[in-house]
């Protein structure tokens, strides 16, 4: 491999391999950097570890004249017989760098290698990408040369590890941070979060519609199973909801024990607030087919679930909220204190799904009027509507 065409390729890569474009554009064109220095690189992958509660890493795939093939995998790969005999959990468990020639009888041991020699592939090298914080990540070197990699290939490649190492590093905490936040806080405010909105007092106000519901008899349940059974339990009931949220353009903002807040924003991106609402309608009615259909056997019992939500719209204010060093991304104001009292609302009145007359003056459907309701902290009584579908069940 040329040494200058080396030297320029870390220089860029010291630099922070500033090109446009995404990760996989910049995996693109570190390769194609590498081929034009000299390296009879044919396929190139990088296997990046995540810190993510489902995703046990991200990997991003290089071949001569195609695009870069990306892709996730869950937890589950690590217990699979082809992550046990491939040649990346050796170079995740040992930080080792293994090579797999393919006129070498000992390559036969990992199967993957099988695939390769079918495409033509001589050669193979894995090779350790360490992070500043210890963690091992992954990448793979792979040529069809008839004499393979040259001692000075490996040597190159070697060269290239530190600084490429740096620029993974940096995308991935960014990528990271950026997972994170939408994990713990929604991708609407992970995304003003890394913007910049960090201060407190930074705050938008929006109109939204606006969903509060509560699971029915938490209390009890809580006082009569282990806490670790209500945790799953738990994890159970708010997946029945989380999925019709987003699937329907909602956003959780907080988790409230057996609560849950969420909202859905209307704007002229998502549509006007009859399509909004609409829409909140749809992920109110599949949750509460979840739920019902929700099943968790404890010992010989198996326990049934119910649980309420109040819809409403109107405008919240969005942004920074908290004191001292601990801020919190959320949404206040009347319209969000109506929603929580109207929960209340439809707990006694053993409804499912209720809204305000502002919901259901957008959002046209088969509602029945429930009567007026004096509220603490409104001025005066508020109407309740109910689905004309359900059949009221009230709790012992």
């Amino acid at each position: 491999m040329e040494s200058s065409g080396l030297q320029r390729i870390l220089n860029w890569l010291i630099d922070g391999a500033r090109a446009p474009g995404t990760s996989a554009d910049m995996i693109a064109a570190v390769c194609e950097r590498l081929v034009d220095a000299g390296l009879p690189l044919w396929r190139f992958g990088i296997f990046i570890r995540t810190l993510h509660p489902e995703i046990f890493g991200r990997n991003f795939i290089w071949r001569q004249g195609q695009q870069v093939e990306m892709g996730t995998v869950d937890f589950e790969i690590l217990e699979t017989p082809e992550f046990a005999k491939s040649p990346l959990r050796i170079v995740f468990e040992q930080g080792i760098e293994v090579r797999g020639r393919m006129d070498d009888p000992d390559s036969r041991r990992f199967p993957f290698l099988d695939d390769m020699r079918a495409e033509g592939v001589t050669d193979y090298i894995a090779v350790p990408m360490p992070f500043l914080d210890g963690s091992i990540h992954a990448t793979s070197w792979v040529t069809r040369d008839p004499g393979g990699f040259s001692d000075d290939d490996i040597a190159a490649i070697r060269t290239i590890m530190a600084p490429l190492a740096r620029v993974s590093e940096i995308v991935t905490l960014r990528r990271t941070a950026s997972m994170l936040l939408d994990t713990y806080v929604g991708n609407r405010a992970g995304a003003r979060i890394l913007g910049g909105q960090i201060r407190r007092g930074h705050n938008d106000t929006m109109q939204a519609a606006i969903w509060l519901s509560d699971l029915r008899g938490f209390t009890a349940l809580s006082d009569r199973l282990p806490a670790e059974t209500v945790v799953e339990i738990l994890n159970h009931y708010f997946d029945c909801q989380v999925t019709a949220i987003r699937g329907h353009g909602g956003e959780v903002l907080k988790f409230m024990g057996d609560g849950l807040l969420a909202v859905f924003p209307i704007d002229e991106y998502v549509g006007d607030a009859a399509h909004v609402c609409t829409r909140v309608l749809e992920a109110a009615r599949e949750s509460r087919a979840s739920v019902e259909a929700l099943a968790f056997p404890v010992g010989d019992v198996i326990e049934r679930f119910r649980f309420g939500v109040a819809l409403h719209v109107g405008n919240i204010l969005y942004g920074n909220i908290g004191g001292g060093n601990r801020l919190d991304f959320t949404c206040i104001g009347p319209a969000v204190n109506l929603a929580a009292r109207m929960e209340k609302i439809a707990g006694r009145l053993g409804r499912t799904v209720v809204a305000s007359e502002g919901f259901t003056n957008v959002c046209r459907h088969d509602w029945r009027d429930l009567g007026d309701f004096p509220i603490a902290g409104f001025s005066k009584a508020q109407r309740v509507y109910g689905l004309a579908e359900e059949t009221p069940v009230v709790m012992a």
